[in-house]
Order: structure tokens, then C-alpha cells, then sequence
């Protein structure tokens, strides 16, 4: 059983399965747009999301993951932004998220960028200096593609699955502590360079208590949840936009 429990937990994390879970569309609650600010530019926003399943919202629809919903939220402030580019898949690494950017090779520059990685490293037992090294490389790259505009580059926390039905029978406390040692790794690099880093960990650790905050797969955060993050960071967001 054991040998089962490992072949179906690689297959949800690594999306390698060949067949999915139908997404199942929730009733979200609105971003509460009394805290965020309406724009003062009526500039076109461009928006680049650079991740893994966490950003294109495995198990839920696409209008339903992060980028998106905040995309609308944006809009419903007077956010002159365009839909937002997405590269990122689920079971994505850090290393393979290097790769894909460089496959992709876009060469235009965004207003924008979002960044969240390195569950993936964490779940693979990768070595956590290794994640240092490469984060920073992704964190530079994002700079780049915001036009070195440290301000309208924001970091975002990684979850902790830990407290999902999909680790249940897992070292939980263990998942929590490397989730941690990841995260303050990322908000450390993100101080550095001066970006803003946005936690919504403890946000998906109230997924404990309320099961509704998780997608139909038992791993991944539901529409809920993710309008839970967007009452967090849509705020941060148009703030720097404002901001210039």
C-alpha cells in the first residue's frame, strides 16, 4: 500500500497523470475592493506569471486561478490590464521553470511580474542551497522582464500542502518546517532585491479547518482559497502600480 500511496502522490505533483480531475467551480467570494486602490494611470498593464501548478491553479478553471483573478480584480479598479501570460505547469522545479523561460524566449517587457516556486524542490528532497542559487536566478529574470522596476516584481509564499487530504499519513510537521526554511529563503532573496514578498502560507494552512479552501484533487487550493490570496495581494499590487 505504501507502494501505491508514492505512485499516486509523484503522479499528482509531477502531472504526469494522463487523465485530470474535471475542475468544479466554487461560489468565491469577491476581493474586497474598498481596500484596494482605484488606478491613477490609465496606461496599458501588461502582467507576467512565472510558476508551477500553484499558479495555473490546478484543479479549478482557469478564470479561478491567481493570475486571472487578480487580472479581474485589477479591472474592476479601473486597471487598464491585459490578460496576464503564464509560464508554468504543474511539478515544475525550480531548474525547469529556468527552462522554460529560455525555451519561451519572450523578449517583450511587462509591467508586472508575479513569481511562485519551490514546492516542487521541497516535495523532491532537493537541495535547499540549490533552491538559493536558483531563485535568484528566476528573481533576476523577473526583474528583467518588470524592466528592473523592483517595485512591480512581487514574490509569492508557497502553500503548505501539508495540511491537505493529500498528505494525509505524511510527516506534516516535517512538510511545515521545510515549507518554512523555503519560504524565508525566498522573502530573504526578495528583500535583497528590494520586491515585494507577499505570504499567503498561513492562508492556505487555515485549509486545515475549512476543506472547502481545497480543489476537487485534495492537494490543490480551490477558487476560494485563491480569492483569499487576491484579498491579500491585489491590494500590495495596485498600490506599486500607483506608484510607478
Amino acid at each position: 500500500m505504501r507502494i501505491v500511496h508514492f505512485i499516486i502522490a509523484i503522479t499528482i505533483l509531477s502531472g504526469c497523470s494522463k487523465t485530470k480531475l474535471m475542475p468544479v467551480r466554487q461560489n468565491m467570494p469577491v476581493a474586497n475592493n474598498d481596500t484596494i486602490p482605484k488606478a491613477t494611470d490609465t496606461g496599458t498593464v501588461t502582467y507576467l506569471a512565472l510558476g508551477d501548478s500553484y499558479t495555473i491553479g490546478e484543479a479549478v478553471p482557469a478564470d479561478e486561478n491567481f493570475p486571472n483573478r487578480l487580472t479581474a480584480v485589477l479591472k474592476q479598479n479601473d486597471y487598464n490590464i491585459l490578460p496576464p501570460v503564464i509560464i508554468a505547469r504543474t511539478g515544475w522545479t525550480t531548474n525547469e521553470l529556468i527552462a522554460a523561460i529560455k525555451q519561451k524566449d519572450i523578449k517583450e517587457k511587462f509591467t508586472m511580474v508575479t513569481l511562485l516556486i519551490g514546492v516542487n524542490n521541497q516535495y523532491r528532497g532537493y537541495n535547499i542551497d540549490t533552491y538559493r542559487t536558483e531563485f535568484v536566478q528566476l528573481l533576476n529574470t523577473a526583474l528583467n522582464y518588470a524592466g528592473n522596476n523592483s517595485k512591480h516584481v512581487f514574490v509569492v509564499s508557497i502553500p503548505d500542502y501539508g495540511v491537505t487530504p493529500f498528505a494525509s499519513g505524511s510527516d506534516t510537521k516535517k512538510i511545515e518546517k521545510e515549507i518554512n526554511a523555503y519560504n524565508a529563503i525566498a522573502e530573504d532573496e526578495a528583500g535583497k532585491a528590494g520586491v515585494t514578498f507577499v505570504d499567503i502560507t498561513q492562508i492556505s494552512r487555515n485549509a486545515l479547518y475549512d476543506k472547502a479552501l481545497v480543489a476537487g484533487d485534495g492537494l490543490h487550493p480551490s477558487g476560494k482559497m485563491y480569492s483569499e490570496w487576491i484579498n491579500k495581494l491585489a491590494p500590495v499590487v495596485a498600490k506599486h502600480l500607483n506608484s510607478k
